[in-house]
C-alpha cells in the first residue's frame, strides 16, 4: 500500500499481459506464466547460494568476457556472450524456447513478486539494450545512467540456470549452472 494525498492505494502486481509488452522489445515472446513449482539443475547448489555465488564445484560456467558497463559496445558484447553461453550450456531449446524470471511486483513494492515464465526468443532480439524494466539491473545504476541487464533464465528441461549479472567491479558477464556437465569440466 503506498499513502497519498488520494488517500491509501493498494499495490497491483503486474499482469502478463503488461510483462509480455515489456519484453517486445528483447524479442522475447511471452508462451505463459510457469504456475508449477519450478526445480533448479540437479543437484542444486547449497541452499541460500545464488548463481553467482555457486563455484565450479556446483557446476559454474563463466564466459570469458567481462563487459564495463560504460564500454560503448557493451551491449553487442553482452548479447553475443548471452548467446554463445545459451546455446553452448543448452538453455535454448530448438524451438528457441526457456524460463525467464520476472518481477511482477508494482515498480513501486519494495518486496519483489518472482515468477518464472515461459518464453520463446524470436529472430530479431536485443537483450542488452532494449530497455526492458523486466531485464535491467538495478545494481547496474550504481555504475551508470544507461540501460545495463541483468536475468535469469532456466532451460526448460531444468539443466542448465542462466545469470546474466553486474559485479561489484562494474562489470557484466554471463554464467551458466550446470551440475550435469561438472564431469566435463574437470577432464
Amino acid at each position: 500500500m503506498i499513502s497519498s494525498a488520494l488517500g491509501t492505494i493498494p499495490l497491483v502486481s503486474l499482469t502478463d499481459a503488461a510483462i509480455a509488452a515489456d519484453l517486445v522489445p528483447a524479442g522475447l515472446e511471452l508462451l505463459e506464466r510457469v504456475r508449477e513449482e519450478v526445480s533448479l539443475p540437479l543437484p542444486p547448489p547449497p541452499p541460500y547460494y545464488s548463481p553467482a555465488s555457486c563455484r565450479p564445484e556446483h557446476g559454474r560456467f563463466d564466459s570469458d568476457e567481462m563487459i564495463d558497463v560504460n564500454d560503448p559496445e557493451m551491449p553487442s558484447k553482452v548479447n553475443a556472450s548471452w548467446l554463445r553461453m545459451a546455446t553452448e550450456y543448452g538453455v535454448l531449446n530448438d524451438q528457441r524456447e526457456f524460463l525467464l524470471s520476472v518481477n511482477y511486483s508494482d515498480p513501486n513494492d519494495v518486496e519483489p513478486e518472482y515468477a518464472w515464465i515461459r518464453v520463446r526468443l524470436s529472430e530479431q532480439w536485443d537483450l542488452a539494450a532494449n530497455g526492458s524494466p523486466a531485464l535491467r539491473s538495478g545494481f547496474g545504476g550504481l555504475f551508470t545512467d544507461r540501460f545495463v541487464p541483468e536475468f535469469s533464465m532456466l532451460s526448460l528441461d531444468h539443466k542448465a540456470m542462466l545469470n546474466t549479472t553486474v559485479w561489484g567491479n562494474g562489470t557484466v558477464s554471463t554464467i551458466v549452472i550446470r551440475p550435469d556437465r561438472l564431469t566435463h569440466a574437470v577432464d
